[in-house]
């Protein structure tokens, strides 16, 4: 579908509500032409969420990728089949990453061994090459304190101490030296189209988001997902961060720019439209989770105690230590805020209501 009759049908839909103008996502190794040089393909992710969203521009005599799924045997496979299939057998020129998250990221450095250029937010890369080269065979002293003063379960504390941990470098190819800076305020060149490069927050530092100027789409990553709202969470390499107060201050700022007719394309789930709906969704869950959570604390309780108020359902072993580090990022912005104390007790922070 051209781009005027899609934006055409999604302004008609225009009733302050999310839309979805596909239902269904495209197979592996298919793609959905969204508009004139834009479409979008999906790759396998082995975890809850089990997908990730990727998109390709066509810029005459090679594509940009905005994003590249796990460094897996599988993953390279759909690549290879979309490269001689839906991308015509032209090259991949460049590679976007939004932001550092291997999911988004993984393949970066295999398609620039192929000759590709990369282009992303210098805190994302300076990030996700630090931690392709940071492979630990054992969790260091320091993740071990942190996960005790969050409150962790102590059956899951345990099995930390003697499982491998996660590296990067389990699904995120080797990062060559060599890549261009995007920044807040610039403008890039895709798929025929003129792009505003605005930089989201909080689920990753400098995370990169594209407004056409040309048409009305928007390319979201993370930062602009239907349906789901992306993990804000601190870990041991900044234990006392507040990723939450960067993330209400992006999602307002966005907000602005933010237009009924507008076409987004997020790193998973479906493209849909309602941006503004969305994007005060996104903020309001995040405030009535911090009220929630300011009720539960009424006595002392640690990040680990603190999963009911926020996520309303039973937290299983599989997004146990997601859900963590969420509580912690809720909880430290109440403390950073002043609206809750913090105690060191028996090798666990106590927060409560101030």
């Amino acid at each position: 579908m051209e781009t005027s009759g899609l934006r055409k049908i999604i302004l008609e839909m225009s009733d302050g509500k999310i839309h979805y103008p596909w239902s269904e996502p495209p197979e592996h190794g298919e793609a959905t032409v969204i508009a004139d040089g834009v479409l979008w393909m999906r790759l396998p992710l082995p975890m809850a969420l089990d997908h990730v969203n990727v998109y390709a521009l066509d810029d005459g005599d090679g594509w940009t990728i905005v994003d590249t799924g796990f460094d897996t045997r599988k993953t390279r496979a759909i690549w290879e089949t979309l490269l001689v299939g839906p991308l015509a057998g032209k090259p991949v020129s460049r590679v976007i990453g939004t932001h550092h998250h291997p999911d988004h990221i993984g393949l970066a450095g295999w398609f620039q061994e192929a000759g590709a250029d990369l282009a992303m937010p210098r805190t994302g890369w300076l990030m996700a090459r630090m931690l392709t080269l940071d492979e630990q065979p054992a969790y260091p002293s320091q993740s071990i304190k942190f996960y005790q003063r969050a409150g962790m379960d102590a059956d899951m504390l345990a099995k930390r101490r003697e499982d491998r941990p996660f590296n990067f470098a389990d699904c995120v190819h080797p990062m060559p030296l060599g890549f261009t800076r995007l920044q807040e305020g610039d403008t890039i060149q895709m798929g025929g189209r003129t792009w505003d490069i605005r930089m989201g927050n909080g689920h990753a530092p400098e995370h990169a988001t594209f407004w056409s100027r040309d048409d009305n789409l928007v390319i979201g990553g993370d930062q602009l997902l239907p349906s789901i709202s992306p993990n804000i969470g601190v870990y041991p390499t900044e234990p006392d961060a507040d990723p939450l107060a960067e993330w209400l201050e992006a999602c307002e700022r966005l907000a602005q720019f933010a237009r009924e007719d507008h076409l987004v394309l997020g790193g998973h789930k479906l493209p849909f439209s309602g941006l503004p709906k969305r994007m005060t969704q996104l903020i309001d869950n995040h405030h009535g989770a911090l009220t929630r959570l300011m009720t539960h604390i009424a006595e002392p309780k640690r990040a680990g105690d603190c999963f009911a108020p926020l996520f309303k359902r039973e937290i299983g072993e599989g997004v146990y230590g997601l859900a963590l580090v969420e509580a912690l990022a809720h909880l430290n912005h109440l403390h950073q805020t002043g609206q809750a104390t913090r105690e060191l007790r028996n090798e666990a922070y106590w927060f409560q209501a101030a």
